[in-house]
């Protein structure tokens, strides 16, 4: 038991049972991590954690969902060899909180950044870890806002020794199933988040293809029941998908989208996506129109766009443009 940023008694273990888990892993060794942002994605990870019986202690700067105040207070309730998991905004943000992560920590401990942080960004975070003789891992997390009933697919990258360490996490927030359906050890630093990256590359193309099949059958006057369409191929069909799925579910909700403005964001993984691409000459069309797409939705309105801003939402939380009234 602690106390959190207003002194109110927070319990970092979970009341639930670990039955499910211990069934279906069998016997699991429960470890102590601290989770830096508890955001969308961050706060459910430490419930599904928790849920598998590991101590997870908290840090956003939301004091309102937080275990302790600092980020220091987190390092100090932690006993060494620590893990800390960071699931913050890429950019500056993470670098930032990797560096003052590098500066608490100490030798023997273990960072872990599972934000969608640039590839590229991992040899120098890594670099500034090591002067402090901390461990790294980088790893591209997929799950979005579902992911604390249905678990994460996971891409680590970093040493084999590292991978090992925290493998008991990354048995707790995967998929129930086999670990190789759910986990990759994808190779070295930055190679969780590449591919990461490729994934959701191609998250881009899938999404822009049932997007533009859905705007042909609403331009159509030949089809006169698209939702019931759309909701055929969900068994049986080769088309047949989660995201799919998460189309159908927006459907039932709106079945013209028409609450939504077919206004799209890129959150940076396709362009990177794409850079790689032609860095490596590999021809990458559905891609790169997928993207382009996104920025013509940026200048007019349309039936694609919508669903695909549906789609960002349902499955990922993302934030969406409602017309206005």
């Amino acid at each position: 038991m602690s106390r959190g940023a207003h002194g109110h008694s927070r319990r970092f273990t979970s009341e639930s049972t670990t039955s499910t888990f211990a069934t279906t892993r069998g016997s699991i060794s429960m470890v102590q991590l601290g989770l830096v942002g508890l955001g969308k994605m961050g706060f459910n990870m430490r419930e599904r954690l928790r849920a598998a019986g590991h101590e997870v202690v908290g840090y956003d700067r939301n004091a309102e969902v937080s275990d302790v105040g600092t980020l220091a207070d987190l390092v100090a309730s932690l006993e060494a060899p620590r893990i800390v998991w960071v699931m913050v905004p890429a950019g500056e943000a993470t670098r930032a909180t990797v560096a003052e992560l590098g500066e608490l920590l100490s030798e023997g401990d273990l960072v872990i950044d599972g934000g969608n942080s640039r590839f590229t960004d991992d040899t120098h975070n890594a670099a500034v870890l090591a002067e402090h003789g901390v461990g790294y891992l980088d790893v591209g997390v997929s799950g979005g806002v579902w992911g604390k009933d249905n678990g994460y697919g996971l891409m680590a990258g970093g040493s084999e020794a590292d991978v090992e360490r925290a493998m008991p996490i990354f048995d707790a927030l995967r998929p129930e199933g086999p670990r190789d359906e759910g986990f990759a050890h994808a190779g070295g630093v930055g190679a969780g988040h590449y591919a990461k990256m490729v994934h959701n590359g191609i998250e881009y193309g899938l999404m822009q293809a049932y997007a533009e099949g859905f705007e042909l059958l609403e331009a159509s006057d030949v089809v006169q029941n698209v939702p019931g369409v759309i909701k055929a191929w969900q068994r049986g069909t080769v088309v047949r998908s989660w995201l799919l799925d998460l189309l159908i579910r927006a459907l039932e909700e709106d079945p013209q989208l028409s609450e939504l403005e077919g206004y799209v964001e890129d959150s940076g993984e396709g362009r990177w996506t794409l850079e790689e691409a032609i860095n490596n000459s590999v021809p990458a069309p559905v891609i790169s129109a997928a993207l382009f797409a996104r920025f013509a939705s940026r200048q007019e309105d349309s039936s694609a766009m919508r669903a695909v801003a549906a789609l960002r939402n349902q499955f990922g939380g993302h934030s969406v443009k409602s017309v206005s009234k």
